[in-house]
């Protein structure tokens, strides 16, 4: 099984998350792409940290919207948004290369993750733009999504993600952020039912009836009250009844895959 978060998503001076901390826990982190959260030196940070601790990297991308963290659905023409996505996916792997890595897959953040869930014309235009970036990156989404559907159609590696801290809807869907019991807050509870998730068995929904959420990954949001506490009471869980942590989308092991080094040139050693 995977754990994944949602990390590089501050901006600025406005810092949300602790990465390192979590990036301590994690098998794989979505990060910012810098249309919803994340400025450069954020994502080169996330980077360098996840290529240090091999964890996977993915890039997390998103409507053009930093004010409301990508969480209002736009309605962009299609050609726009994949080119929205290139745009992030590139800048996201430039900062992995120079951290010695590369990135792996892709996952929607906030409003386009669930846009893409039902709506065709968006899940086809973010698995074109990855078609036509690299067709090798795999994609991370919802069981049963749209966006899902169409990449398996175009030949992507496709995986099922399910929410460590979010409350499901008797049909398999997230309750919305703004219902009561949205977010689940108690680390142990949490890790209990990551457990029955990893083990493919059914768990609560809201209303109290009992589904089944097939995934590959498990998400802790990086923006989540106690994120930190319940990542470590997730992968502890986990660990303890012998289920195997590994990244879903590993980046390969190769001979030049070494970190840029300062440039500096020895004829020129004063600053201009």
């Amino acid at each position: 099984m995977d754990v994944n978060a949602d990390l590089a998503e501050g901006f600025g001076r406005w810092e949300l998350g602790d990465d390192a901390a979590l990036l301590d826990v994690v098998t794989s982190a979505n990060v910012a792409c810098g249309f919803h959260a994340g400025d450069p030196n954020t994502l080169r940070d996330a980077c360098t940290r996840a290529a240090r601790g091999g964890v996977a990297l993915g890039a997390q991308v998103a409507y053009r919207d930093l004010a409301g963290f990508g969480r209002r659905f736009i309605d962009i023409a299609p050609e726009d948004l994949t080119n929205d996505v290139i745009y992030q996916i590139g800048a996201l792997a430039g900062f992995a290369r120079v951290a010695g890595t590369e990135i792996t897959y892709v996952k929607p953040h906030g409003a386009l993750y669930h846009a893409v869930g039902g709506h065709s014309d968006q899940a086809a235009a973010v698995v074109e733009a990855i078609r036509c970036y690299d067709s090798r990156l795999a994609v991370l989404g919802s069981p049963g999504s749209r966006w899902l559907e169409l990449a398996g159609q175009a030949g992507l590696p496709v995986y099922r993600e399910a929410f460590a801290d979010r409350a499901y809807n008797p049909d398999g869907t997230l309750v919305s952020r703004r219902a009561p019991g949205a977010l689940l807050h108690d680390p142990e509870r949490i890790a209990q039912r990551c457990s029955r998730l990893a083990r493919g068995e059914e768990i609560e929904a809201v209303d109290g009836s009992m589904i089944r959420v097939r995934a590959e990954s498990i998400c802790v949001h990086g923006d989540t009250p106690d994120a930190v506490a319940i990542a470590h009471a997730v992968r502890g869980r986990l660990e303890t009844e012998g289920i195997e942590l590994v990244s879903f989308a590993p980046a390969p092991v190769t001979e030049n895959r070494s970190p840029g080094r300062p440039w500096s040139d020895p004829e020129h050693t004063d600053t201009y």
